[in-house]
């Protein structure tokens, strides 16, 4: 997997991509801070305004483990300054094949802003195996990207514009989608007061609603049967169980939307895994997925919700 793969996977897993358009490059840091405090590590910064090269250049230097990339990039000029500033990817608006191939030449990941199946056969011709679908809703939405999608099968898209906390995981539900570009996380009035606190609450939110964490089953080694006064428990789906199952004390079962971007974030804070205990959907996506480590005695592992039609 070569660098661009590899950015385009990361941006996979993590699942929304905030963008970001600074008037003060001195907001930068604590923007970046409060969006990695609430679980996003990663930005697109725009090109919109003057202090975008500065900013993406304090983010870069100040938090190395942030993925972050250069947006509304109308020309090569742009993109070089914003990949020397320390950008890791290139957005732009259109399909601009000057861009395009600078970017190829080098072996920067680029997303250019494709609406219609005339742009994406330009896309393709470029050699690109995944473009940016702008303005998202404006365009016929996720409808116009199921329709798109068909008859290039290999094409994976990055909608950006009009995505919401609402519309969000109709979006991320169609396996062609790779995430989500968005700014409802960065709330523009908190943003002009500084409200890094509210712009961390707000992201904290959005991952949370992507990820759709759900207790399914908890199991508790009690050595005794569910009868009696625990039926009431076992109608909320505690189960006790007469012989030691998994766990010091038992095992509580999670859903979530996503499996991978659930491990990833979950990595993110700590969590390890058992590698050897992941199970596998027939086309190779994660089925489920143990913690290495017990939490309180008990052993977790994570399931996929199930997913709507």
């Amino acid at each position: 997997m070569d660098k661009a793969d590899r950015v385009i996977e990361e941006l996979s897993k993590i699942g929304i991509v905030p963008v970001i358009a600074l008037e003060d490059a001195a907001d930068a840091e604590p923007l970046a801070k409060a969006l990695i405090s609430g679980g996003l590590p990663c930005a697109e910064v725009t090109f919109r305004t003057e202090a975008a090269e500065d900013a993406i250049r304090i983010i870069t230097e100040k938090f190395p483990e942030m993925l972050v990339g250069a947006g509304t990039v109308l020309d090569a000029i742009q993109a070089k300054r914003a990949v020397d500033a320390g950008a890791k990817f290139i957005v732009s608006p259109g399909l601009n094949p000057k861009v395009v191939s600078w970017c190829a030449e080098r072996n920067i990941p680029v997303l250019p802003g494709c609406a219609t199946p005339s742009d994406i056969e330009s896309a393709i011709r470029l050699g690109l195996s995944a473009v940016k679908f702008f303005p998202a809703e404006a365009s016929g939405g996720l409808l116009a990207i199921q329709a798109m999608a068909a008859p290039y099968p290999k094409l994976r898209f990055m909608p950006t514009g009009g995505i919401t906390a609402k519309n969000l995981k109709s979006y991320l539900d169609f396996k062609k989608v790779i995430a989500c570009g968005g700014s409802f996380m960065v709330n523009p009035t908190m943003l002009k007061e500084k409200d890094w606190k509210g712009i961390t609450a707000l992201t904290k939110a959005a991952v949370s609603s992507m990820l759709g964490y759900t207790l399914k089953h908890i199991e508790i080694n009690s050595g005794q049967k569910c009868t009696g006064s625990f039926f009431v428990l076992a109608e909320l789906g505690i189960e006790f169980l007469k012989k030691h199952g998994r766990g010091t004390h038992g095992s509580i079962t999670v859903g979530v939307n996503y499996m991978e971007r659930a491990v990833y974030h979950l990595g993110r804070h700590g969590i390890r895994f058992e590698e050897s205990g992941k199970e596998y959907h027939a086309d190779g996506s994660l089925k489920s997925v143990c913690f290495a480590d017990e939490i309180g005695g008990f052993d977790v592992h994570l399931v996929q919700n199930k997913q709507e039609d």
